[in-house]
């Protein structure tokens, strides 16, 4: 099935085989569950932990997060659109990522995946209230899914710009002055994660929270071992999603890759990353616009090192679309934008990257020498 109803032209593009528009071969992963626990709705929040809240909150108001609530201990970052909070930040005593906490299309799923995991339902201290039940995924994460019981209040909005295109002039007798200012975050949109077991936390998300591909990306010569990387939406039926809510890829770490969050148009993305950088913080890659997903991106990285991504104007798919299937390369990452930089891939050589490696290529996993191999060999394609 094609991710496309809109007829493309017959000219070729450079990037004509690395738009997912091959499909699956007999046998391969279906990229969803016969009969999963509960449907997730969404993405709720993502939960850190740092020790300097001051300096975590500076740089989340210069990203364009407004602040939900802040306590000694906590702070809780949001957008503007109606919901729950985007992140909340613990004090800790060291900078890590926590886990995704996604949300519950109704407070009976919280029941039914207590029945099916044995854990237990519990109050959570989100603003507004709600409860929540902790899990963990095979490779140690925890992840927890939440229901909230008030919904935060819409914000004011950065509104589009009005363009002009070719003879239909919707200008006129005004300037164009996009205001040099944060790129105002709308909402939480994805979260990107490596695992040394791809298959079986992959089938996991599927099983447990309903979740269905969007496409598959593969190593050279090796599709005959299955999927390295899935692009993951949530299932709302009819309704259309995000082309991604979740990514997971094959590597020799575990946890945090990025995060990304929706702000309005190109503009906003452009002004906001000049306000980032005459503020000294630093762009990881971009801007560009991405070849699964679409999404018009700018990467930067917090004083914590993470990174996260201004987006907008994603895909967004239905559940009747069946995954597409493409081979994994750097260059197969964007459309247009500047070479993918090492910083982004991960690929800086250093001790801790080496332990790393190390380290996967000992343990039982599914990460072995041929493929360490074929995802070198895909970062510098």
């Amino acid at each position: 099935m094609s991710h496309t109803t809109v007829n493309r032209a017959a000219s070729q593009t450079p990037h004509q085989d690395l738009h997912s528009e091959q499909g699956a071969l007999r046998g391969e992963h279906p990229g969803r569950s016969r009969n999963p626990v509960i449907k997730a709705a969404d993405l709720a929040w993502l939960e850190f932990e740092k020790p300097d809240l001051d300096r975590a909150e500076v740089f989340a108001r210069d990203f364009g997060f407004a602040v939900a609530a802040r306590t000694e201990g906590e702070l809780w970052l949001r957008g503007t659109f109606a919901g729950s909070p985007c992140m909340v930040i613990r004090r800790g005593r060291a900078s890590r990522f926590i886990g995704p906490a996604f949300r519950a299309a109704e407070r009976a799923d919280l029941d039914r995946l207590a029945s099916a995991t044995g854990s237990t339902v519990r109050d959570i201290g989100v603003p507004g209230g709600g409860q929540s039940i902790a899990l963990l995924d095979p490779s140690g994460l925890p992840v927890r899914v939440v229901h909230c019981a008030e919904q935060l209040p819409a914000l004011p909005e950065q509104e589009p710009l009005i363009l002009n295109f070719g003879t239909d002039h919707r200008r006129t007798n005004v300037t164009q002055r996009p205001p040099r200012e944060p790129s105002r975050i709308q909402r939480l949109g994805h979260v990107v994660l490596e695992t040394r077991v791809f298959a079986r936390t992959l089938d996991w998300y599927l099983d447990t929270l309903g979740m269905i591909v969007s496409d598959f990306l593969f190593l050279d010569g090796q599709r005959g071992r299955g999927p390295t990387m899935a692009f993951i939406r949530c299932d709302q039926g009819s309704v259309a999603v995000d082309h991604h809510t979740l990514a997971l890829h094959l590597g020799p770490g575990t946890g945090y890759v990025h995060s990304a969050y929706q702000v309005t148009d190109l503009d906003t993305i452009a002004a906001g990353g000049e306000y980032l950088a005459e503020r000294g913080y630093k762009r990881s890659w971009g801007i560009g616009r991405h070849i699964q997903g679409s999404q018009l991106f700018d990467y930067w990285r917090d004083p914590d090192h993470f990174m996260l991504e201004h987006f907008a104007d994603g895909d967004l798919f239905s559940c009747d679309l069946d995954p597409g299937w493409a081979p994994m390369s750097a260059s197969g990452l964007a459309q247009w934008g500047p070479p993918v930089t090492r910083d982004f891939l991960g690929t800086n050589p250093s001790p801790a990257k080496l332990r790393e490696v190390m380290t996967a290529l000992r343990d039982d996993n599914e990460l072995d020498p041929a493929r360490l191999l074929g995802l070198m060999k895909a970062m510098s394609s």
